[in-house]
């Protein structure tokens, strides 16, 4: 890999597609949302940005997402990269799998955290704000030697 692949993180948009989110994905070589999108223009919306991967939340269920799967796995470089919406629902043995990185919504709670050598973010929620949690989202810069993630809090 000879440049730095830019991945936007954005969960739990919940059918609402702040400004401030669209913003902060520009610039993204890919996105990833972690689910509860809520409706298809979301993810037409960031296509227009990048290639997005988009996993199905708890609140997916109209017709429109039944295409999409509850996890995938994302590969930039030598990156894997997990997707789910919720970390307790994770069916993979990561490990063996060779993830590097779990990116996981659901909570609401915008987290970066490394346990057993794998990166954990959960960009937060971009969409309604949910009790006195920021509205977020989040970034993964993957290079050859590595990755870095952060989370954006968005002033709405």
């Amino acid at each position: 890999m000879t440049r730095e692949i830019r991945v936007g993180l954005i969960s739990d948009t919940h059918g609402l597609l702040r400004p401030q989110a669209l913003d902060a994905m520009r610039g993204s070589d890919r996105i990833v949302h972690a689910g509860d999108i809520g409706d298809a223009a979301i993810v037409d919306a960031l296509e227009r940005i990048a290639p997005v991967t988009a996993v199905r939340g708890n609140n997916d269920v109209a017709p429109w997402a039944v295409s999409l799967r509850d996890d995938e796995i994302v590969t930039i470089g030598n990156t894997r990269i997990y997707v789910v919406h919720d970390v307790n629902t994770i069916a993979i043995d990561l490990q063996a799998q060779g993830i590097k990185v779990v990116v996981a919504g659901h909570s609401h709670r915008p987290l970066v955290r490394e346990r057993d050598g794998i990166t954990f973010v959960n960009p937060g929620s971009a969409g309604p704000r949910r009790f006195s949690l920021p509205i977020s989202v989040g970034e993964l810069v993957v290079s050859a030697t590595g990755v870095r993630a952060r989370l954006l809090t968005l002033d709405p």
